[in-house]
């Protein structure tokens, strides 16, 4: 990232752009690159994200076992200097633990998205949709429930050592605050006991943004009731249906599973 930009991962001034450079390089270019501008007094953004280390760091697996996180996932280390990346959520449980330097955890609430200026859902520069909003300009007027957010945000400063579990959908941003810093993370999306879990539901929420968003106010009240009934509710929608007649509102074979896919992939 050039100078100019703080080191604060986003857009371009017109957004159709993002404001940095990105290259796929070893850790050893990476960290020789870094090095050189740690002994610089403002240097440009530099930040080599989400890299499995079974890929690229493999002894470290050997030395640095974690016990109480299943072996099947795989950690992640993030490697830069005063770098930070927006408030956004990732549908994952997460444990981040420091390794060197300092980083400054801010989390949100799941309800906050509305106080968080999020950018386009299928346009972002992290892969996640981010905020729009500084978190260090509380009073920019084109961001002025930015305020509410703040007063209802956790933070955290991990130094090495240090660890933070971020529940699925919790919004964090992230700073990096010294000239070099490193972590590694650990994701994980439990298997469900029944049911059908894609890797992401960010394609569901697409489809429902662009089914129900432009149908009239009644309409689009009465489907949000049955999303609430259906969906969102902790009643048992089906408790009143025999059990072997619940279909898509009960247990489902594989098949049956299978067959549900087919006529949804045949209605979109």
């Amino acid at each position: 990232m050039p100078v100019g930009e703080g080191g604060v991962i986003g857009y371009n001034a017109d957004v159709d752009g993002f404001n940095y450079a990105h290259h796929r390089v070893s850790i050893t270019q990476g960290l020789q690159r870094l090095a050189t501008y740690s002994r610089q007094e403002n240097p440009p953004g530099l930040a080599m994200q989400s890299a499995l280390i079974a890929a690229c760091l493999p002894g470290l697996l050997d030395d640095h076992a974690v016990p109480f996180i299943d072996k099947a996932i795989q950690p992640r280390i993030w490697i830069g200097n005063k770098v930070t990346t927006p408030a956004h959520f990732d549908e994952y449980h997460n444990v981040a633990c420091v390794v060197c330097g300092v980083r400054r955890f801010t989390l949100f609430a799941p309800e906050q998205v509305r106080n968080l200026y999020i950018g386009p859902l299928d346009f972002a520069p992290t892969g996640a949709a981010i905020s729009m909003a500084r978190l260090d300009r509380p009073d920019d007027p084109r961001f002025p429930r930015l305020k509410d957010a703040l007063a209802a945000a956790e933070t955290a400063d991990l130094h090495p050592g240090d660890a933070i579990y971020i529940p699925p959908m919790w919004w964090h941003h992230v700073e990096s605050l010294e000239r070099i810093n490193a972590l590694v993370n650990y994701w994980w999306k439990p298997v469900p006991a029944v049911g059908y879990a894609p890797n992401t539901a960010l394609g569901c929420l697409m489809h429902c943004i662009l089914t129900f968003r432009s149908l009239p106010p009644a309409e689009r009240a009465a489907w949000k009731g049955l999303l609430d009934h259906y969906v969102f509710g902790d009643e048992d929608p089906a408790a009143h249906i025999p059990a072997g007649r619940r279909g898509i509102l009960g247990a489902l074979s594989p098949e049956q599973l299978a067959g549900v896919l087919e006529t949804i992939r045949r209605q979109l």
